[in-house]
């Protein structure tokens, strides 16, 4: 992640170090409340209470959050198709008009966060989409870093991944402005979890070898430690793993805990050397109990900063809290240890926290005088998403509402930065980071969904969480059917149908009232579906009442520059356009990526055609305008439908048919501030 203290780009390490010495900050307050009218540059949406609703659909949950974490899975596919990149700059920024991006070559690569954090994110979203360009996209990614930024053989810390790159270096061996050929010890350990869990999502027999590697390395280079040395360094020379007198190196790292989720999956599959892992795994968690956890000494995660205790951060905490939480059986104390770092990450006089409409909004690091990051509306979004889904997380343990609905308004907060706005970035500049806003920040929104079911999207099936990887998943009409890495599972999926039979390996599970034992939970309001399995990798519900989950035509995918009219074939053999009646339009209003407009303003009918007969099961509309907006939607085969949208709505228009039509006619009224996205029908 491309983190900085408060301070601009420097061309050496002393400069850095100079600066951190004497840069002065305005002193701030701990928690203030900063009650904006817009966040992002999007007006804000509150309830009677005054209280932050989500955007972009203040009243549907499931339409703003999974838009969130959609929308920047669309902007990564994009941009894979179109600069197919064998690896990714740090951060990118974007023209204001056309909304083209384009790579920052001057700040570190940040290659082995990004790649676990991406891991993170896409595992989910595969799960829940069933997107098989998700896994296409994954393992383009994780390739390139081991056929690209693994450090030599022979090496202290051999064959593992370097954690940093130079600006827009096709090889990695570190950033020259900290040193030349060093790595970050806590890194590969969370490098390696994300190989191990990409191999058992793919089977793919190299991917558990990296693991492996990362593991050995880390077991290797393994010293006890004490209040002013951690197992393992925060940074260090990966040819002797020394840190010599290079003040960017450093002894301490609170960050021992993704080493140890590397160690504890591997001690689970029996894979490498379980009895080396086992006792590293033992020392490293005693110091962090005696340590880190004691003193809240909460330093040295990011690449870009140099090692002192006192530049303190929320990511080592926070996800040390959503580990016991998802594992309590490996921490006797949970909840006490979950519920203190929470209060600890929202008190601490290290950086400032802002309240936002009853937000609770966390920016990243600081040492009390300076600290990360810009104002609270403009930036920090995964940070925030992070202390979200820790509160959902305890609340989903725990069943404490509070923090259910502490976690919820944070979350609303968040859904402001989906997409691209012209009034958010990063620190600093009006650059975005690939770690943050497209893989961190997604991953941590999704875990909401995975704590509280009922936030996810009503009229949809999602499997939405799980216990294990899970390595196969179709979804269709009245059915959802996949499969789990591990036989004993616990699943948590939200269903738009009524299921009449859920079987594990071809055999009915019992509807039960609690999951004690293998069986499912079904809940009738709510269609949340919990199911345990044991034995069993092959899961099957059937049902009644719901829908067939469409395709979609996002207008990222093939990308067309924004005002490129659409005449003739787009996607190829799905949709002839109509010529002279749409164009591609920027991002704007409700829409964060790009989208669909009349090429006429002022028309008040335009249509298109299928290539073959579809059914056309609906479009995403906003109304930019300043009247309601009327469209009326037909086609040659079946009889017109109408929906009014208001002004500043978006709206998810469906029109339930259910026969294929061979084109779609919309009669518009006071239509000049429309857009359209998401356009969905159903394969033939």
């Amino acid at each position: 992640m491309n983190h900085r203290i408060h301070i601009p780009r420097i061309a050496s390490l002393l400069l850095l170090l100079a600066m951190f010495a004497n840069a002065q900050q305005k002193p701030f307050p701990v928690t203030s409340t900063v009650d904006e009218p817009t966040i992002a540059g999007r007006p804000v949406q509150l309830d009677a209470q005054g209280k932050l609703l989500p955007w972009p659909m203040p009243d549907n949950i499931g339409y703003s959050y999974s838009s969130h974490f959609l929308t920047q899975w669309t902007i990564l596919w994009d941009q894979y198709n179109r600069q197919r990149l064998p690896y990714y700059y740090c951060c990118f920024d974007f023209d204001r008009t056309t909304f083209e991006l384009f790579p920052d070559p001057h700040w570190v690569n940040s290659t082995a966060y990004l790649r676990a954090m991406m891991e993170g994110f896409l595992e989910h979203l595969y799960a829940y989409s069933g997107d098989q360009r998700t896994l296409t996209f994954l393992e383009s990614f994780v390739d390139y870093e081991l056929e690209n930024g693994l450090t030599p053989e022979g090496y202290a810390w051999s064959q593992v991944p370097y954690a940093s790159a130079n600006p827009g270096a096709r090889h990695y061996s570190g950033w020259s402005q900290l040193g030349e050929d060093y790595i970050e010890p806590p890194i590969v350990g969370e490098d390696g979890y994300a190989y191990l869990r990409l191999y058992e999502l793919t089977g793919n027999i190299k991917y558990l070898r990296a693991a492996i590697r990362c593991a050995d390395a880390l077991v290797k280079n393994y010293h006890i430690g004490d209040e002013a040395h951690s197992p393992w360094p925060v940074r260090c020379y990966a040819r002797d793993g020394k840190l010599e007198s290079n003040p960017a190196m450093g002894p301490y790292s609170a960050n021992v805990i993704e080493p140890i989720m590397l160690f504890d999956e591997l001690i689970r599959l029996k894979q490498g050397d379980v009895a080396d892992y086992m006792q590293v795994r033992s020392g490293a968690w005693d110091w962090f109990q005696k340590y880190p956890l004691a003193n809240n000494v909460w330093v040295g995660y990011f690449e870009d900063t140099p090692p002192t205790m006192a530049n303190m951060n929320q990511v080592i905490p926070l996800e040390f809290a959503r580990y016991v939480l998802l594992h309590p059986e490996k921490d006797p104390q949970w909840r006490e240890h979950a519920r203190k770092l929470i209060e600890w990450v929202k008190t601490t006089n290290k950086w400032p926290k802002y309240i936002v409409h009853g937000a609770t909004v966390t920016t990243e690091q600081g040492n009390g005088i300076e600290f990360c990051c810009n104002l609270p509306n403009q930036c920090c979004d995964s940070h925030t998403a992070r202390l979200a889904a820790v509160e959902a997380l305890y609340y989903a343990k725990t069943g404490d509402i509070a923090y259910r609905d502490m976690a919820f308004r944070s979350y609303n907060w968040v859904t402001y930065f989906q997409g691209l706005s012209r009034d958010a970035h990063a620190p600093f500049s009006t650059q975005w980071w690939f770690t943050d806003q497209f893989a961190d920040g997604p991953r941590r929104l999704m875990d909401g969904f995975w704590a509280v079911p009922e936030w996810a999207p009503s009229d949809e099936s999602h499997l939405l969480g799980s216990s294990s990887i899970v390595t196969k998943i179709s979804y269709r009409k009245n059915s959802v059917t996949y499969s789990t890495f591990d036989p004993d599972s616990s699943d948590v999926l939200r269903l738009d149908f009524t299921p009449e039979f859920v079987m594990a390996n071809g055999s009915p599970l019992t509807r039960r009232d609690n999951l004690d034992a293998a069986g499912f939970t079904f809940d009738d309001k709510s269609h949340v579906l919990r199911i345990r399995h044991d034995g069993a990798r092959d899961i099957s519900i059937e049902g009644a009442g719901g829908n067939a989950p469409p395709l979609y035509v996002t207008f990222d995918d093939p990308h067309l520059a924004a005002g490129t009219p659409l005449d003739g074939p787009y996607p190829s053999g799905i949709i002839d356009w109509n010529p002279g009646q749409w164009r591609i339009h920027v991002p704007e209003g409700a829409f964060g990526t790009f989208n669909l407009a009349l090429a006429d303003p002022k028309t008040e009918s335009a249509q298109f055609r299928f290539y073959s007969p579809r059914v056309f099961v609906g479009v995403d509309a906003y109304n930019g305008g300043q009247s309601d907006a009327t469209v009326t939607i037909q086609s040659p085969e079946i009889r017109e439908q109408s929906f009014t949208i208001k002004p500043g709505e978006v709206r998810r228009i469906r029109t339930s048919w259910r026969d294929p039509s061979t084109g779609v006619i919309f009669d518009l009224k006071n239509g000049e501030g429309l857009r359209f996205d998401n356009l969905a029908y159903l394969p033939e």
